[in-house]
């Protein structure tokens, strides 16, 4: 029998061993902007200094998503921080500070919501995602597997903030400024202590700061609702919208008012911790997030 087939095979099996091995499969961005404010700087040591992953520029309360199909293996705090991680086969995707909305054991698909960006307890001097990525315990340049294309540019830390991404489509208006709090989603009430759905987004205000309806629409209750205390219901036909915790009505039901106008006052009545507004939205009858929509 020829050797040349065997000859061959060798040749290329020589070829493939001198080609540097492959980056794991392409991740997804994990925030909705494409931008670095931080790049990855590996420890030479295991404890030594070094930057274990990447800083990625948003606003606190945006979404953050897993960057690639995997298991929920820790939703907890290291050092007082927020972590979530997924595994992912032979790596690993790590995100704080985030409030998880995910459980040690959920399977998650790419692009699947984890939870929200908090903006403290950060490094960065702005709200940031701190995104790594480990194989066993060596860490790895999460840029290496990012999706590649869009618009990715490095951001100068020590300069001016960016201007932070918007957090949704702009179909409904913010109905007062002021940070997410607590984002919609799975969570344990800070009063009760019982782990259910957040069936809305809280955002921190001061006692009196005037609420303004989301949309256009048709008042359908004004009163006190149990734990959500003084709330305006308005609907906008498709979808209706809640405002809740107040400290005064500014209308009155079967009012029709127009999207900016004051419904409200914020307040803490109900099952409230402090001064805030829990603004719900309700489409075909259940709750949904409703920041993807302002």
């Amino acid at each position: 029998m020829s050797r040349r087939p065997t000859v061959l095979l060798a040749l290329l099996l020589l070829c493939a061993l001198a080609v540097p091995a492959r980056a794991s499969s392409s991740w997804e961005w994990p925030l909705g902007d494409r931008r670095v404010s931080g790049t990855f700087d590996a420890p030479e040591t295991p404890y030594g200094a070094g930057h274990r992953g990447i800083d990625l520029p948003g606003a606190v309360g945006d979404t953050v998503r897993s960057v690639a199909p995997g298991r929920v293996t820790f939703a907890g705090r290291v050092g007082g921080v927020p972590v979530v991680t997924v595994t992912h086969g032979a790596e690993r995707s790590t995100y704080q500070p985030v409030r998880a909305s995910v459980e040690v054991g959920d399977a998650v698909g790419a692009g699947q919501p984890l939870g929200r960006l908090l903006g403290r307890p950060s490094h960065c001097v702005t709200a940031c995602l701190h995104l790594g990525r480990l194989r066993d315990t060596t860490y790895l340049d999460p840029q290496d597997v990012l999706a590649k294309g869009g618009r990715v540019h490095l951001v100068d830390p020590d300069g001016p903030p960016p201007v932070p991404p918007s957090l949704g489509t702009g179909e409904l208006l913010r109905p007062v400024g002021g940070p997410v709090t607590s984002a919609f989603g799975m969570r344990v009430h800070p009063i009760t202590g019982v782990r259910k759905l957040h069936d809305g987004t809280d955002i921190g205000a001061p006692c009196g700061t005037p609420v303004r309806a989301a949309a256009g629409g048709v008042v359908t209750s004004r009163g006190a609702a149990g734990g959500y205390g003084n709330r305006v219901v308005i609907d906008h036909g498709r979808f209706s919208t809640a405002y809740a915790h107040l400290s005064r009505f500014d209308v009155a039901t079967g009012e029709r008012v127009a999207a900016g106008e004051v419904v409200g006052r914020v307040g803490r009545t109900g099952y409230a911790t402090g001064c805030h507004l829990h603004l719900m939205l309700v489409e075909g009858g259940r709750p949904v997030d409703p920041l993807p929509h302002v």
